[in-house]
């Protein structure tokens, strides 16, 4: 499954910048959880519409909650990459 694949049906858009980040512009309707709060919050994302799409600045951050949360049993997780990757690919 790729971006374009996400442009309807149901998904979960996840940002995982700092909230600063997150309040300076972000995919409409996405959810801020930071990268480092990801752990403690896992409860959240087992009851989330999938797939649920993580996105941060660069990929960088993304790709990492990407691992931990396939790591914990999240499964339908997709690295979407930087915000303007995303942002491009579900206009």
């Amino acid at each position: 499954m790729n971006l374009q694949d996400l442009k309807s049906g149901q998904k979960t858009f996840v940002d995982v910048r700092t909230p600063e980040e997150y309040a300076g512009g972000h995919v409409p309707g996405a959810i801020n959880i930071p990268l480092d709060e990801i752990q403690k919050r896992l409860d959240e994302f087992k009851d989330m519409p999938k797939p649920v799409v993580a996105y941060c600045r660069s990929g960088a951050r993304s790709g990492m909650a990407t691992s931990m949360l396939k790591g914990a049993g999240v499964q339908d997780v997709i690295n979407g990459g930087g915000i303007s990757d995303v942002m491009q690919q579900i206009k």
